[in-house]
């Protein structure tokens, strides 16, 4: 268990859970194993270091083993990246001289020579067939043979790993903080969370799981252990039947419900029987997920327990025989009777809704009578809404001004597919929107915990809120949609990896660079190899091993406002079919030299795993002043089933862009303000010096040597500072 659930407290609080064993002079190979972290941009923490030290050798080459394995795969460097132009991003040459020496190979090659002559009379020539094109022509070793280690630098990214407490209390808190967690959870932590739960059953418990989709977990590992279910709504129970099929827990796909054993039946049908029991009106739910509540009905057997008529009264519901009018349809009555203030008050029934709807009352709204009354019940009912609906509405009104010609919406769902409309709604009337705005800034002011002395890294002042993760990519150096984040170095190379399941697979990695105006200026791609901005390291078209493409940008050659990454399948497996498949960038100085992937100089490593067949997870902006920003998207377009270019979704990727650009995200610099009001003390980290005192420290890294009593929020924990 202890090799299990260790490299989860590295991932998510880079801590090691303090290392037990026999007392020895371990000092030798804990700086051995410091040194191992560096090469990977990783170190040891002075109290791990002295920690590790204190221990037997062999007790610390276990552990650096074990942690080496966790960090490594972490950043990427669990796999070999090779490139197929040996010496990249050195002597890659013209594209259209590399596709005809691939042509004139192929004539040379009496296996290839008649089909390619072929071809040739035609005036076509498919680059895939060519037998030098798209595959490795060097070894792995050949490639690393022809370039020179990589010249240390102090720009170069450096985590440190703090020591933490026991394994058992280490894992306790990071449960506690998934399951009690306030916002949703992305496919990682989902998943980091089950297991977890699954250890923690019997110990501490959050007092609250405000997350639908994190109680579902829970309730898996309680089912599992015979404790009782946290069930109040019978969407509860649906959720913790789909994640017994492993089906989709937030309900947005379609789960297979699978066969299930008596005991479990048993206790399903008696959950929803005591949730209908105590609160007939929730049956009004059934009808949101209805055909899913049938194929549920199909493997609960219902009429074998006659003793659980709430339950049946369920699958009733489902199969339309009852009726159970629901709280929305009574609504959109009173809306389409154009009793707006009607709906209003039937809505201060369910804050959360009333939220939600605000935007929709105030454009129905044809009285200032009605408008007032519409704010006057958000207003009361504002402190029964949860933090992270009432900073979602606040960020939605600051975006909501008044409309002009030819605006657009971005529409995103939570999982991360993306698309852009007109936007056609009449504005909301400055007076309710402001006044609307001043209320959700006081109600959050008042939840916010008392701070002590606020200290304060300027660089995550404009990380964008987490106020969903399930879009989010899990991995180092990963910031929520909408984040900017400074880029410092002269070099900008990007990476993609993938290894296919079964079926070949071509993932193209292409880079687009704009003008202010977000119009094309050129791109990097396997169709255009070179350009003035840097280089592309060639087309790899099957990854039955793995595979691995780059782009090299010299970011003072760039032409232009923006730079683009993006990942198009160009056939085979999508992202969530292929065994794996990441993106990332790594930033270096010029002189720095070092092989095309290396480790220390990756600032961010992503799983790509989305619906769609062209990511786009970050883009670069240069300001007025000539540095570089990275902004985060998270996006992903449908694309079509094959032959994805960069070249065909131009005008896609350039609305998109527009789109999170121009919007204006609530980001840390927001809550950061409202907290600095009742700190005793605000400073900004000048990255060197920390306080003697306990500090609640918000920013992109811990620093090493805070006061033990300090709260540390970073952006593996961003969410503990949504109010609840």
């Amino acid at each position: 268990m202890v090799h299990r659930l260790e490299p989860l407290v590295i991932r998510h609080a880079h801590r090691l859970p303090a290392p037990s064993g026999p007392a020895g002079q371990g000092g030798v190979v804990a700086r051995q194993f410091d040194a191992a972290l560096l090469s990977v941009g990783f170190k040891l923490s002075a109290g791990l270091l002295e920690r590790l030290s204190g221990l037997a050798e062999e007790t610390v080459r276990q552990v650096a083993a074990r942690t080496l394995d966790t960090v490594r795969e972490t950043v990427g460097d669990h796999v070999q990246h090779n490139v197929y132009f040996v010496g990249f991003p050195a002597n890659v040459p013209d594209t259209f001289d590399f596709w005809m020496r691939c042509i004139a190979e192929a004539l040379a090659d009496d296996a290839s020579h008649d089909r390619t002559l072929a071809q040739l009379s035609t005036g076509v020539v498919d680059l895939l067939t060519l037998p030098s094109y798209g595959t490795y022509q060097h070894a792995y070793a050949e490639m690393l043979a022809a370039h020179d280690e990589l010249i240390a630098a102090a720009g170069d990214r450096m985590t440190v790993l703090h020591l933490g407490g026991t394994l058992e209390d280490e894992v306790t808190t990071l449960y506690l903080a998934l399951a009690g967690s306030t916002t949703p959870l992305g496919e990682e932590g989902l998943r980091d969370l089950r297991l977890l739960a699954g250890h923690c059953v019997d110990g501490p418990q959050p007092e609250a799981i405000p997350v639908r989709e994190n109680r579902a977990v829970v309730n898996l590992a309680r089912l599992d252990a015979g404790a009782d279910l946290l069930v109040d709504t019978v969407t509860d129970v649906l959720r913790l039947a789909c994640a017994l099929s492993d089906g989709d827990v937030t309900l947005t796909e379609p789960t297979r419900f699978r066969s299930l054993s008596r005991p479990v039946r048993r206790a399903l049908l008696a959950a929803l029987d005591a949730v209908v029991e105590q609160a007939p009106a929730k049956l009004a739910d059934v009808t949101a997920h209805r055909e899913m509540f049938k194929r549920l009905g199909e493997r609960l057997h219902p009429h074998e327990y006659p003793r659980r008529p709430h339950a049946a009264d369920v699958f009733a519901v489902a199969r339309g025989e009852k009726q159970a009018r629901s709280f929305d349809s009574r609504v959109e009555e009173l809306l389409g009777a154009d009793d707006v203030t009607g709906a209003a008050r039937l809505l201060t029934a369910a804050p959360g809704k009333l939220f939600r709807s605000l935007d929709r009352l105030l454009r129905t709204c044809r009285t200032q009578e009605e408008r007032d009354v519409v704010v006057t019940a958000a207003e009361q009912v504002a402190p029964q809404v949860s933090g992270r609906v009432l900073l979602s509405v606040r960020e939605h009104f600051h975006n909501r001004p008044e409309r002009e010609a030819g605006d657009r919406r971005v529409f995103v769902n939570r999982l991360g597919r993306a698309w852009v409309t007109a936007d056609t709604r009449p504005s909301v009337l400055p007076p309710e929107r402001e006044r609307l705005i001043a209320a959700l800034d006081a109600e959050t002011r008042r939840r916010l915990p008392l701070s002590g002395h606020l200290l304060i890294d300027p660089d995550v002042l404009d990380v964008a809120l987490p106020l969903s993760g399930k879009a989010t990519a899990a991995g180092p150096g990963v910031l929520p949609r909408g984040s900017l984040s400074p880029v410092d170095g002269e070099l900008l190379r990007f990476f993609v990896y993938w290894k296919q399941t079964g079926q070949s697979t071509d993932y193209d990695l292409s880079a687009l660079m704009l003008d202010d105006s977000y119009a094309t200026i050129t791109w990097l791609s396997y169709t255009n190899l070179t350009a003035l901005e840097g280089e592309h390291s060639g087309d790899i078209t099957n990854a039955p091993d793995g595979a691995s493409e780059f782009i090299n940008l010299r970011l003072g050659a760039v032409r232009g406002t923006f730079v683009v990454p993006q990942v198009n399948i160009f056939s085979g497996e999508g992202f969530e079919e292929v065994e794996e498949s990441f993106f990332g960038f790594m930033l270096r100085e010029g002189e720095q030299q070092g092989r095309p992937f290396e480790a220390r100089t990756v600032r961010m490593k992503s799983e790509l795993r989305g619906p769609g067949r062209v990511a786009l997870p970050l883009a670069f902006l240069r300001d007025s002043d000539g540095s570089w920003r990275a902004k985060w998207l998270h996006l992903y377009l449908r694309g079509t089933p094959s032959s994805n270019r960069v070249e065909g979704n131009r005008v896609s990727v350039a609305t998109l862009l527009r789109g999170v650009v121009e919007r204006d995200y609530l980001t840390v610099r927001y809550l950061t303000d409202l907290m600095a009001g009742q700190a005793t003390a605000t400073t900004l980290w000048d990255g060197k010096t920390v306080p003697d005192e306990p500090v609640t420290y918000i920013g992109l890294e811990r620093p090493d040597g805070l006061h033990p009593g300090s709260r540390v929020i970073t952006p593996e924990n961003l969410r503990d500072l949504i109010p609840a």
